[in-house]
C-alpha cells in the first residue's frame, strides 16, 4: 500500500486502470471518480475493434490473440497520459496478468484497480444492463480467466456491493486522492 500510496503522491503522473468482469461496474465508478477528481477518463470497451465487439456480441470470448490489439491501445492510451503527465483512469478488464502486465510496461504510473464481486451479484448486474454487446452467457469464460492481482502488482481490489459512490469514496481513501487536478 505504502507503494500505492507513493505512486498517487501529486508528485507524477497516475492512470488508475478500472478493472474487473463485465458487470463488475467499472465503468460506473470510474466515470464517477474521473468527475470527482477532474481527471481525463476513456471507457477501454470503446477502443475495442470492431471484430472483437461483433465476436462477444454473437456470444463467443476472446482470445489473447483477439485482446492483443485492444491491450495496446490501451497501454497506448496509459502512456499518452503518463508521457504528457496527466492522470487518467480508463476500463479494462485486464484479466490476466500478461494483460496487465502490457498495460504497465513501464512498470510505474499505473494502478490497478480491481473491481470484484460474486458470480450471482455480477450475473444480475449484466442481466439488468441495456444495450452493451456483452453477453451475460460470457461471464462464466471471463471468471475462468481471471487472475486476480499478485501482491508483487500496483493494484488494489474493493468489492462490489457497496452503491457505486460508497465504493468511489473508499478508493479516494485507500489512495489519498482530493479533488480537481490530484
Amino acid at each position: 500500500m505504502a507503494q500505492l500510496s507513493a505512486q498517487v503522491d501529486g508528485s507524477a503522473a497516475v492512470v488508475l486502470v478500472f478493472m474487473g468482469v463485465a458487470g463488475s461496474g467499472k465503468t460506473t465508478v470510474a466515470a464517477m471518480l474521473a468527475r470527482r477528481l477532474g481527471w481525463k477518463f476513456e471507457e477501454g470497451d470503446n477502443l475495442h475493434p470492431g471484430a472483437n465487439i461483433e465476436k462477444m456480441r454473437r456470444g463467443h470470448p476472446l482470445s489473447d490473440e483477439d485482446r492483443a490489439p485492444w491491450l495496446e491501445e490501451i497501454a497506448r492510451w496509459v502512456d499518452e497520459r503518463l508521457d504528457a503527465g496527466e492522470n487518467g483512469i480508463i476500463t479494462c478488464s485486464a484479466l490476466k496478468r500478461a494483460y496487465r502486465d502490457v498495460i504497465n510496461r513501464r512498470g510505474h504510473g499505473v494502478v490497478f484497480v480491481f473491481l470484484k464481486g460474486s458470480r450471482e451479484m455480477i450475473v444480475g448486474r449484466i442481466a439488468a444492463r441495456q444495450g452493451h454487446f456483452m453477453p451475460s452467457a460470457l461471464l462464466d469464460s471471463q471468471l475462468a480467466d481471471l487472475e486476480p492481482p499478485g501482491p508483487d502488482e500496483p493494484a488494489l481490489a474493493f468489492d462490489v456491493g457497496p452503491p457505486p459512490e460508497a465504493i468511489a469514496n473508499e478508493i479516494v481513501d485507500s489512495l489519498g486522492l482530493s479533488g480537481p487536478g490530484t
